[in-house]
């Protein structure tokens, strides 16, 4: 065996006398390693991109129910690294903040002032420090609003009294929000139902210095197929902390602060029937899974009163381990339980009529359902659907819209329903079309608050609105329609006509929101073009007028003047696609070829005239932040920003079949058009993503020359290491092991000869992107001698967050770019080579 051998004298030299003796080319690269690996840091781009970062973003509205007020939210800058550095619990699948009983790494608010919408006159709020708002929510009467406010001793429920302007602290009580949504108005306007630590709970339980002994699991020939998830249980200690900090006391909290505990603590969450009357309560329950997150979790589910008594189990959901991985599969029982928006107290619910299971052949596959206070008897049948149920809209009892999807076939239907209609009454068919047809799609149908405070169908005689973004081949331009459902054609059928109330037009990219008044003269909007950033505006359709309710500035002005154009061109099949193309401002093509980033996102279709359909508009202001692929051009690059990267399956066969040859056909038609406009040239071109687009970028490094260099976040780059499926592929690595091959990066990493710079969060989340991808990925990489860098972001999930991640981020993205992109050709990308 050979080993190392260094002489005595050697020893005696120490490092620095070693040096000496190594030849010129090994002292540089035992320089540039020591370099490498010196201290560990944070670092700052150029001041140009921490501007981008630290621009305020443009706030968030909100309409009460009344429509006669508006709060405008601010947003909280991004967090510093050492709230990431919390202590933090990762419990089947929920990140929990122990020291606050809430859920971490949430976005806050930090500001609100409420805006009249009638004469523009300001509101200031009072009785609010420095504060972390969230959880908002309008009381139905529109006179008051509740919000959480976070703070190191927990969450606290806080209302903004409209008529004063005052916020203040309703309660002392201690808000449990691990599990549980925020506080919930009741009908009567006065209270919230909420969930709280219980009193006297004690401390967390202790971890023991020695196991118990060995984590055991056992299998007995049931197929249990689960995807990649993060953050399960894996211990008895992680099933303790999981029931402490999940358990809650469900409570009524008055306006004046009283306190009214309903039942008894338990690992529960609950949501008031509109009426107030009852709640419906899902309780969990052992035996938990180490296999599954949460919400497969065994739970009860029943309707209490309003006094926290039992009324009627609904539902008891045992373990679900056992759900089949391909798509439209469900888990058997009762699903999506919640409360009909416009009865006063009426549960609904769907369960399958297949098992779940979406490989068996039948016609009939959920049934939809509901059962009315005072919940006695059987359900009634709402519906029965041929494929999986994927919302409902409720109206009234004469209308609801039911919608049902199916994935394999891209199809889905909507029906018109009658709630209080004898059971066994047929639905009629409002809209039976292709999911992927984003040109024909009809929009989402318009709601507004009862009552109740809950949002159900807008109706105005007979007649629905539906808004939508009006997908088009001129790019998006959105729409509000008025759909009249009552006009009767031949034979006493119903025909649905629709009339175009509002388009967006050239050069504006506007947006209808809601219709303000009973009447629908009033629209609200939301207008922005490529140099005016988003704002919001009244419409008056009778008096032809129309009032700017907000004055957001441009929070990016160093932007102002860059060129953004939507482009067209044709893969080499005759697939149509399109991207946004950014050019640095005032650049004009006798200054030549420049510098190009590519960002993109590879997306499934089955049919090839659906995957060339355009969606981007040319007539949006760019909402420029960290993650934005457009800030590149403060840097010089040209960007192109989301070209179409469609991998098609047409008929039976699977779209991931020939993902690789697809793949390389998108990018090689983006680079030639790119270079064919003489926008940049090859070997000045680099290929970025995040997570599925990260996996793109190195499966287009392996198996193209098209490009300079890679810049690759939080991707998955071995298959087999998610082998229940990933993204769109439904089959397992068993079923379709030459796709999962071909597929992974990670098995052509031979073949990988581009620089590829990986970034990855080390408590990535996301299912099937564990920082291990990334790891293996580089270590494969280095191994076979070719150019990588890999860096791992502390605390950071799949989204990154903290201001040092996001600005060393941008400093590597940087020096990367500059050193294999800007600087001209790596050796690795020679022009031309495919």
């Amino acid at each position: 065996m050979a080993r190392a051998f260094c002489s005595p004298s050697s020893r005696r030299l120490g490092l620095a006398a070693v040096l000496l003796l190594l030849p010129l080319g090994a002292l540089l690269a035992h320089t540039a390693a020591a370099q490498e690996a010196g201290p560990a840091e944070y670092r700052t781009p150029p001041k140009v991109l921490i501007d981008v970062v630290d621009a305020p973003r443009t706030p968030l509205v909100r309409i009460d129910p009344t429509r006669q007020w508006m709060l405008v939210l601010s947003y909280e800058s991004l967090p510093p690294i050492a709230e990431l550095a919390q202590r933090e619990l990762r419990l089947a699948g929920l990140r929990i903040n122990p020291q606050i009983d809430g859920q971490s790494r949430r976005p806050y608010f930090t500001g609100m002032r409420l805006v009249h919408l009638a004469d523009l006159s300001e509101r200031p709020v009072t009785g609010l420090a420095a504060a972390r708002i969230g959880n908002l929510t309008w009381s139905p009467d529109g006179r008051h609003a509740a919000f959480t406010l976070t703070g190191k001793a927990g969450i606290e429920l806080w209302v903004l009294d409209v008529a004063t302007g005052r916020a203040a602290r309703v309660s002392d009580a201690r808000l449990s929000l691990t599990w549980n949504a925020g506080p919930q108005w009741l009908a009567d306007n006065r209270s919230l139902l909420c969930a709280l630590v219980p009193e006297g709970r004690g401390t967390e339980p202790p971890a023991p210095p020695v196991p118990a002994g060995p984590v055991e699991q056992e299998t007995a020939g049931r197929a249990a197929p689960a995807r990649t998830y993060q953050d399960l249980l894996k211990n008895t200690y992680d099933e303790a902390l999981f029931e402490h900090y999940l358990t809650v006391q469900l409570a009524r909290v008055d306006l004046d602060g009283k306190v009214v505990r309903l039942g008894s603590p338990g690992l529960r969450r609950a949501s008031p029937s509109p009426d107030g009357r009852y709640l419906l309560v899902e309780t969990l329950h052992r035996p938990y899974s180490y296999l599954v997150p949460q919400e497969r979790f065994p739970r009860r589910v029943e309707v209490w009163d309003a006094a926290g008594a039992p009324v009627r189990q609904i539902a008891d959901l045992p373990l679900r381990e056992e759900v089949p991985i391909a798509f439209d599969s469900v888990p058997a029982g009762a699903r999506s339980l919640h409360w009909r928006a416009d009865a006063p107290a009426t549960v609904a619910w769907v369960e399958a009529l297949d098992g779940g299971d979406s490989r068996q052949k039948t016609d009939l596959r959920d049934a939809v359902q509901q059962l009315a206070a005072p919940f006695a008897g059987p359900p009634k049948v709402l519906a029965n659907l041929g494929y999986r149920l994927e919302e409902v809209a409720w109206g009234n009892g004469n209308l609801a819209l039911v919608t049902e999807s199916w994935r394999k076939t891209r199809r889905t239907r909507t029906w018109i329903v009658q709630p209080d209609a004898p059971a066994g009454t047929a639905p009629a068919l409002l809209f039976d079309r292709s999911s992927e047809d984003r040109y024909g799609d009809p929009g989402e149908p318009l709601t507004v608050p009862n009552a109740y405070g809950r949002p159900v169908l807008r109706i105005e005689g007979s007649t629905l609105f539906f808004a939508g973004l009006g997908a088009s081949p001129e790019g998006e331009q959105p729409f509000l329609d008025a759909l009249d459902l009552g006009t009767e054609g031949k034979a006493g059928r119903a025909t649905y006509k629709t009339r175009r109330l509002f388009h967006s037009a050239a050069p504006y990219f506007e947006q209808p929101l809601e219709l303000l008044d009973p009447a629908g003269r009033t629209l609200l909007l939301r207008r922005e073009s490529v140099s005016e950033p988003p704002n919001y505006f009244v419409r008056d359709w009778k008096a032809g007028t129309q009032r700017q309710i907000t004055t957001f500035p441009n929070p990016a002005p160093q932007l102002a003047g860059v060129h953004k154009e939507v482009i067209h061109y044709r893969r080499a099949d005759g697939v149509e696609l399109s991207a946004t193309l950014y050019l640095p401002a005032g650049h004009r093509p006798e200054d030549g070829p420049l510098p190009l980033l590519l960002w993109a996102y590879p997306e499934e279709f089955k049919s090839a005239e659906a995957a060339g359909q355009v969606t981007p508009s040319p007539y949006r202001f760019e909402q420029i932040a960290w993650y934005s692929p457009m800030l590149w051009v403060l840097r010089g690059y040209a960007v192109l920003d989301n070209p179409s990267m469609p991998i098609v399956g047409a008929g039976e066969e699977e779209p991931n079949d020939t993902y690789v040859q697809q793949l390389v056909a998108d990018a090689t038609a983006a680079v030639d058009e790119v270079v064919r406009r003489g926008v940049t040239e090859r070997g000045r071109i680099a290929a970025a993503g995040h997570s599925y687009g990260a996996f793109m970028t190195a499966n287009l490094l392996a198996h193209s020359h098209l490009f300079a260099a890679g810049v690759a976040m939080s991707g998955a780059y071995n298959r087999t290491l998610t082998p229940f499926g990933f993204q769109a592929e439904e089959r397992s690595l068993w079923q379709a092991p030459s796709v999962y091959t071909d597929m992974s990066p990670f098995q052509h990493a031979d073949q990988v000869t581009t620089p590829i710079l990986l970034v990855h969060g080390q408590a990535d989340n996301n299912s099937g992107t564990d920082p291990v991808q990334s790891e293996r990925f580089y270590n494969a990489i280095k191994g076979l001698g070719g150019t990588a860098r890999l860096v791992l972001l502390p605390y950071e999930a799949h989204t990154y967050r903290a201001r040092e991640s996001v600005l060393h981020l941008l400093w590597e993205t940087d020096q990367w770019l500059d050193r294999y992109v800007k600087r001209g050709a790596s050796p690795a990308a020679p022009s031309g080579d495919r």
